[in-house]
């Protein structure tokens, strides 16, 4: 493990300190809002186009209102997001009730509204809002889904909702790489830092609202360059118990050829997939105290499947071709998942204007993952357990109608294991025989002893994050805020199992921190972050303005001489151990709206994008003592070393586009975007003083990506409508991993950069949404995808020089339809409804996957003899169709 002196951890933290009581003092003096709340605004008039004064304005079922001033404008601050019912009411005028006004996290809802007057008391008059088809105020690209958006997609989880947004190629935002997106639950962060992935996987049951945004984003927005998923989790009400029950089974059904593609498929028993959820929400019984309860139990045997013809004590002789199976013959599925899944939430409101919740979300899975190899000793494969906890404190407390501030204290855990027995001295490890298959025998299936493998990471963040609301005015919304996080980070191997002959006799050897074989290692990072944003909400014009200070500090240490890294070269220049460099780093975020027709506006934005690389590869194989036996004139084996002293990478964006409703029916959203990529993190080749060399990480790679996205809606009734995104995009750089550079030196081929298509460019990808939805009777939606197909490496023979330029080569294009029908049937006070989905409704077996690179086809190759055992392992092909059938009840 890792240790760092007593000295270097208190200038650590007497900076963070430093900083925070900086970004303490500048909120006291600063108003500013939080992206978890929204705003509701508008003027009222009467029937003479007139300001009508003194107008209480009110959200039913809440204690938050406004009145109009002398002009008829109003403004309501700090509203959660959700659909509401509003009231107007006024001495001398009808009152009215105006339905189905949605409030979204960190924007402006619009309400306008005439009143009637009225000299005597009249009924209440209700209408119902109409969410427009383009929102004018926004400055970039945010599509905003709200609860009933989500309930009537075939969706199952948040990754699935985001994937279907225009900008967004299989899970890469407008071309950028993998882990360039910041997933947000209720405005905080739950990115595991080790990788920039989201440490929790979101139910569709719990969610309330989902943001995403693929273009630029404000400054309150840190530690990502492509885009941001905010999700908005659900609340318990007040005033009534509701609780919930979804169950649902599912099969996979493939075509005619799933005998051949998906062998065993057909022989197993549906359902392969179960899913239960129960949620229960509403008043606990304390004052003014709601809670919320949310629980999913899933279960999934995947399409892969094996035979259990060898157990991994099985010994065969290898020498003279004697195999000795003593497996049962049985067919074992071979994708496993075994998921628990739920949320808590508890929120307070006794004391006046003061709100205070906990929240917590989490998950306890079990996998298996498929593996080609160990398809007749399906139990010798490694097993893969996940725990992640996301939870943590809010408070906000309103100063006043207009000012209110937030804080939000989070831990994000998670762990993750990969191994098939926990402890090293396991006596299945240590009794089972060597990994080993014949070539001759099912294309060298592995069919004796265990895998081998272990792996661990443990990521235990920290966060704190604060900020204040305060509305400065009619048109002025300011912000500041900070944002802190500790982490403690653990990854690597927890011990190595070592295959060797001792006397003769082969025999697996447990090692546990040895120089070659290091153990798990622990690291500390911190990020800091100071931002400030201001609102300009004029009628005819939109300013979103702001910027972004960032802090990083990686608490590591690097050769203070890369050319004596070991500082084991004779006569050369010392080299001793550093500490790492506090890397800063200020982003400036514009983003203007200037409304040109009725219903119509221009937008605008520009942005600096800063976000450190996952500290798994910043931190991996960063021990530089292994090299003091790198001989002089020698190239190291010992893999790509990391760097912990990286800078942050950079992308600056630029969008421009033009957006129009066309009446009550048709909205369109038309955009340009530019992203110019740099420091992305890629290898440097490093000479040592006696010629040696070796490879590291640094911040040397670089790519653009350019394009346009179109989006529209259409109303084509009451019931129906439509919803199509484009994406048109081209994604280049130098290379699209990483480790691509060492990997092309070390295959021979020429590793100086030059620009070529990143892995995941897709030039056309387009979504089609119909639906139907009659709220009280039934639903049907269907979503068509298409790709014109992503690069990939042609290859025109085996061995040495037979592939041509990088990702020269485009795959077959591709598309998939999947579709979700509902019918309700209400019940008393209970209401019912049955449900069915089915994925990829056409059964296609190829979307960006796999090809071989001397065909560009999933099904054949021009060297069979060298790709036979790929030709017949079915992972290469996408999941067949799926058919889940289901029902819920709420009460």
């Amino acid at each position: 493990m890792t240790k760092y002196p007593y000295h270097r951890k208190v200038r650590i933290y007497t900076n963070v300190t430093g900083a925070l009581l900086l970004a303490l003092l500048i909120i006291l003096n600063t108003n500013a809002f939080a992206d978890t709340k929204g705003k509701l605004t508008g003027r009222i008039t009467d029937q003479k186009k007139e300001a009508v004064f003194g107008v209480n304005v009110l959200l039913t079922g809440t204690s938050i209102g406004a009145a109009t001033d002398v002009d008829g404008y109003y403004v309501i601050v700090n509203v959660s997001p959700g659909v509401y019912t509003v009231r107007l009411g006024g001495v001398g005028y009808q009152t009215k009730l105006v339905e189905q006004v949605i409030i979204s996290a960190g924007q402006t809802t619009t309400l306008d509204m005439t009143l009637s007057e009225a000299m005597i008391e009249a009924k209440e008059v209700t209408v119902v809002a109409q969410r427009p088809l383009v929102d004018t105020r926004q400055t970039s690209s945010v599509a905003i889904l709200e609860r009933s958006d989500i309930n009537v997609l075939p969706v199952q989880n948040l990754n699935d909702v985001v994937t279907l947004q225009a900008g967004v190629v299989d899970g890469h935002f407008r071309g950028g790489r993998a882990g360039e997106v910041q997933y947000q639950v209720d405005g905080v962060s739950v990115n595991n830092p080790y990788d920039n992935t989201s440490v929790v996987n979101l139910d569709k049951s719990v969610l309330q609202e989902v943001q995403v945004i693929s273009g630029t984003f404000d400054a309150e927005y840190g530690q990502a360059m492509s885009g941001v998923v905010n999700a908005i989790l659900r609340s318990g009400s007040e005033d009534r118990f509701d609780w919930n029950v979804e169950t649902y089974v599912a099969d996979y059904v493939a075509g005619p050829s799933g005998k051949i593609d998906f062998p065993h498929l057909a022989t197993k028993f549906p359902p392969t997939s179960k899913s239960l959820t129960l949620s229960l929400s509403g008043p606990s019984g304390l004052p003014k105290t709601t809670f919320l309860i949310n629980v999913r139990k899933f279960l999934d045997d995947g399409y892969l499947y094996g035979q259990r013809r060898f157990v991994p004590a099985d010994v065969s002789d290898f020498q003279n071709r004697i195999f000795i199976p003593t497996g049962d013959n049985a067919i074992v599925p071979m994708n496993t998942t075994d998921e628990w899944s739920g949320q808590f939430k508890i929120s307070n409101k006794s004391f006046d204007n003061i709100q205070f919740s906990y929240q917590a979300v989490g998950s306890i899975s079990d996998s298996r993952l498929y593996d080609f190899a160990y398809r007749f000793n399906p139990d010798g494969r490694k097993s893969q357990h996940r725990v992640s906890l996301a939870h943590g404190l809010d408070w906000t407390h309103s100063l006043s109608q207009t000012t209110f501030y937030t804080l939000s204290v989070r831990q994000n855990y998670f762990k993750y294991t990969d191994y098939a027995f926990a402890s090293l001295y396991d006596p299945h490890y240590l009794a089972s025989s060597f990994i080993i298959g014949d070539p001759n025998y099912e294309l060298g299936a592995f069919i004796q002893g265990y895998d081998l493998g272990r792996f661990e990471q443990l990521s235990n963040s920290t966060l704190l994050k604060g900020s204040i609301t305060s509305q400065i005015g009619r048109n002025n919304m300011v912000k500041v805020g900070f944002e802190v996080q500790n982490s403690l980070i653990t990854f690597g191997k927890p011990g190595t199992l070592v295959q060797t002959t001792l006397n003769g006799f082969e025999t697996i050897v447990p090692v546990v921190n040895d120089s070659l074989y290091p153990g798990l290692r622990s690291y500390y990072p911190t990020t800091f972050a100071l931002f400030a944003q201001d609102r300009i909400e004029l009628k005819d014009f939109l300013v979103r303005a702001g910027v972004r200070f960032e802090y990083y500090d990686a608490n590591s240490r690097v050769p203070s001489d890369l050319e004596n890294p070991a500082n084991s070269i004779q006569g050369a220049p010392s080299s001793h151990l550093k500490h790492t460099t506090v890397k800063y780093a200020i982003a400036p975020r514009l983003g203007i709206s200037y409304p040109v027709l009725a219903g119509g506006a221009l937008y605008f934005s520009y942005g600096h994008f800063y976000q450190m690389p996952g500290l798994g590869i910043l931190y991996s194989n960063s021990d530089y003592s292994i090299l003091r036996n790198l001989q002089a004139g020698n190239v190291s084996d010992k893999g790509i070393f990391g760097n912990p002293d990286l800078k942050p990478e950079f992308t600056a964006q630029y969008e421009f586009g033009f957006k129009q409703q066309f009446g009550d029916f048709l909205g369109a959203d038309v955009t340009v975007f530019y992203k110019d990529i740099r420091n992305l993190l890629g290898v440097e080749f490093i000479d040592t003083y006696a010629d040696a060399q070796y490879t590291r990480y640094t911040n040397v790679d670089f790519g653009s990506v350019d394009g346009v996205t179109l989006a529209v809606d259409q109303r084509i009734s009451s019931v129906a409508s439509a919803s199509l995104n484009y994406t048109y995009q081209n994604a280049i750089g130098n290379s699209s991993d990483p480790s691509e550079t060492a990997n092309r030196a070390s295959a021979g081929e020429d590793p100086r950069p030059r620009q070529v298509p990143f892995d995941w460019d897709q030039t056309h990808t387009l979504n089609l949404s119909l639906s139907l939805n009659v709220p009280t009777s039934y639903a049907v939606t269907a979503i068509l995808r298409y790709g014109s197909g992503s690069p990939y490496t042609t290859s025109i023979g085996s061995g040495f020089g037979a592939k041509l330029e990088k990702n020269s080569s485009v795959r077959s294009p591709w598309a998939t339809v999947d579709v979700r029908a509902e019918k309700y049937l209400p019940l008393g006070g209970m209401n019912l409804s049955f449900f069915a989905r089915i994925l990829n409704l056409l059964d296609a077996r190829y979307s960006n996957g796999f090809v071989f690179a001397t065909t560009g086809s999933p099904y054949y190759s021009l060297t069979p003899g060298g790709d036979a055992a790929k030709l017949v392992d079915p992972s290469r092909f996408a999941a067949p169709r799926r058919i889940e059938i289901g029902a819920s009840a709420r009460f």
